[in-house]
């Protein structure tokens, strides 16, 4: 778990920004670290799925019961002052791999330091698949052709 300092950073004119007077800490739970790096990832264009195969494939049955897991194919270490995100997508074809994977680091960098407030030592990217637009198709052809 995280344990972000009471204590504000400085703002924009280099002062403090306490905005409650308390000090304290914060504790952030390492799921909630990884929820808010898998909404960064899957925000970004480009990026149709997140996780592997069978974690694809479950993810798809709690899609259908709408209970969508965000942390699927987010993994992260969590230190007192450090993260370490590894992110595992499935990218839309045509995309860049390199581009899309560069804009998934900038997004999950990005909402680790804003969001969570954390100094983040590093943000895995793994493209596991690509996904083709005539997945979907062959998809709906084979659901049609079993169920009259």
């Amino acid at each position: 778990m995280a344990n972000v300092t009471g204590t504000p950073g400085p703002n924009a004119q280099g002062e403090s920004a306490r905005t409650s007077g308390l000090d304290g800490t914060t504790t952030i739970g390492d799921g909630v670290v990884a929820k808010i790096a898998g909404i960064a990832a899957r925000e970004v264009s480009g990026v149709y799925a997140l996780g592997g195969g069978a974690a694809r494939m479950v993810g798809s049955i709690r899609d259908a019961l709408n209970s969508t897991d965000l942390t699927q194919g987010i993994a992260v270490e969590v230190g007192e002052k450090q993260v370490a995100v590894d992110v595992t997508i499935v990218a839309e074809y045509p995309v860049a791999l390199q581009k899309v994977s560069d804009e998934v680091r900038t997004a999950v960098y990005q909402a680790m330091h804003d969001l969570v407030g954390m100094e983040v030592a590093e943000v895995n990217v793994t493209v596991n698949d690509v996904h083709l637009p005539s997945d979907d198709d062959q998809e709906g052809e084979q659901q049609e052709g079993r169920v009259r």
